[in-house]
């Protein structure tokens, strides 16, 4: 199964928005990934709704959103309304879980659960056969450009073994600090989307980036 790139435009300029989307349409990448931060979940807030209904007028691929908020639940059908077409949110967020990621599906979007540094897999067990993928943080959340950690490896190798396990075909994205240093061993552990940001937005050829990232 090839694994998928996802650009996180947090790191795009958003000056040149438009350009930068069609960057990413004319790429090997296969989805656009958008951070909504509250600043209360985290300590950040990056964009909305508008933005996001900018970023799909211009997007052929599929919208990524991780919601980084606090009570996602109030807002499923706004984000499904402006072109989400697949919505993550932290396990931590939300007191329930399993009606919040039926919400999403009700909305017409593909489910999924993230997961903080420090939060152990064996959470997912009862609700994994609910999602259609498992947001792995590499990072503490909040802010683009930080060091991946080391941690991540053994957690994705576990998921990917319960995944196995109860015989789901279960997505694993990795978002934070992911590099040409470190994408390979994420794949081999069991990781099959992985985010970019910084590593493709700032470098002087985007194109090129996520070419690599795709072909490892």
């Amino acid at each position: 199964m090839s694994h998928k790139i996802a650009p996180s435009i947090l790191a795009a300029d958003f000056g040149n928005l438009q350009r930068d989307c069609e960057m990413v349409n004319n790429s090997d990448a296969d989805w656009f990934h958008i951070d909504v931060m509250d600043g209360h979940f985290v300590p950040n807030i990056s964009y909305g709704m508008p933005v996001i209904k900018a970023i799909k007028k211009h997007a052929l691929k599929p919208l990524d959103v991780h919601l980084m908020i606090e009570k996602p639940e109030r807002y499923i059908e706004e984000f499904a309304n402006v072109g989400a077409d697949i919505i993550t949110v932290h396990y931590e967020s939300t007191v329930h879980l399993h009606r919040t990621l039926t919400q999403i599906e009700d909305a017409g979007c593909k489910a999924g659960v993230v997961l903080n540094l420090t939060t152990p897999v064996s959470v997912l067990e009862d609700i994994l056969p609910k999602c259609f993928m498992i947001l792995l943080m590499s990072i503490n959340p909040g802010f683009g450009g930080q060091k991946f950690e080391e941690i991540t490896y053994k957690k994705v190798k576990k998921l990917r073994s319960m995944i196995n396990e109860q015989g789901l075909k279960t997505h694993i994205e990795i978002d934070g600090g992911v590099n040409g240093n470190n994408a390979k061993k994420l794949i081999d552990a069991g990781a099959d989307v992985l985010v970019a940001g910084s590593y493709i937005f700032k470098s002087e050829n985007p194109i090129k980036k996520i070419s690599e990232l795709k072909t490892i």
